[in-house]
């Protein structure tokens, strides 16, 4: 394994935003994962686990430390279960639960990213989370370098969330997933659907790094809001507002700064024009924040990670 230095890192996100990394590698196994762990700390560096790059906001100037690529893929199906690695895409497990006629995944149809990733975020879709069909997921302990397993309550998931998000010293390296058969035709129907209408009603024209806020699970019971804007009455019955609903009634759908612009497609949605920079991406998310709190008393919630600020 090679670690290299002063690497360009927007190629390796979907955002296409960001500055060098001060060291790189690309781990294709766990134990390079070990070797490259070892030695930033003996380096005494700070290390960032990439996966498929969406989900990602990489700073102008970069980062000053080590980032490592995980590009472990393998996978295997036994029965109605599936062993995966972080580094595998999430649209590559699709399509494997498709091809053995096992359901569960469809919901993952055209979102971008690796399975690692979906898991330290909980990734969901269609009101279908990813742990939903987690058995099992295998992590390494970086502190003590050695791989661990945790059942699916142990990874204690949330609303785009998970223990991994929360402690940065477990990486996942693997999971297992628990589907059920099914018919194929089914199922081919159902990713066929998904990504139909993530062509339709998401920016894939532009790069982007996927939602920014996560979905905020407050009720609204203000009877002027209630009143002025009665669509929330139907988000209450369903325990979560669209962030993007929320950015679209303060007026910022299509609003621009710099590169960066929320799309008009989808107001979730940061796309960069081909030109933005990091700093225009963070100035429409204070914008955001500071319009949703204002109108509608929401603290919105950023879901997309930030590195090198």
């Amino acid at each position: 394994m090679e670690i290299q230095e002063n690497v360009e890192l927007k190629d390796y996100t979907t955002f296409k935003i960001g500055g060098s990394a001060k060291y790189f590698c690309i781990a294709k196994s766990t134990e390079d994962l070990q070797i490259a762990l070892h030695f930033a700390k003996e380096k005494k560096l700070k290390f960032f686990v990439l996966g498929g790059g969406s989900n990602l906001l990489i700073s102008d100037k970069g980062f000053g430390g080590l980032v490592i690529k995980l590009k472990f893929e393998s996978c295997k199906v036994n029965k109605n279960k599936i062993s995966v690695d972080a580094g595998l895409s999430l649209s590559k497990l699709v399509h494997l639960a498709l091809d053995n006629s096992l359901s569960g995944m469809d919901w993952a149809s055209g979102i971008p990213g690796s399975v690692g990733g979906a898991i330290y975020g909980n990734a969901q879709a269609f009101g279908t989370k990813i742990s939903d069909n987690i058995k099992e997921v295998e992590y390494l302990d970086v502190k003590s370098l050695k791989v661990k397993k945790a059942f699916k309550k142990q990874c204690a998931f949330t609303l785009k969330n998970s223990i991994f998000k929360k402690n940065k010293d477990l990486i996942v390296l693997s999971a297992i997933f628990e589907l059920k058969k099914g018919n194929k035709e089914e199922i081919r129907k159902n990713v066929l659907e998904h990504i139909n209408y993530r062509k339709k009603n998401h920016p894939i024209s532009f790069a982007s790094a996927g939602s920014v806020f996560v979905n905020t699970e407050k009720k609204i019971t203000n009877k002027n809001l209630l009143a002025k804007f009665p669509e929330l009455k139907y988000f209450n019955s369903k325990g979560a507002i669209p962030s993007g609903y929320l950015i679209e009634r303060v007026g910022l759908s299509g609003k621009q700064i710099g590169g960066a612009k929320f799309s008009d497609i989808h107001a979730n949605f940061i796309v960069n024009t081909g030109s933005a920079k990091a700093e225009d991406v963070l100035k429409l998310i204070k914008l955001a924040k500071q319009k949703v709190k204002k109108v509608f008393n929401i603290n919105l919630e950023t879901e997309i990670q930030l590195m090198g600020f």
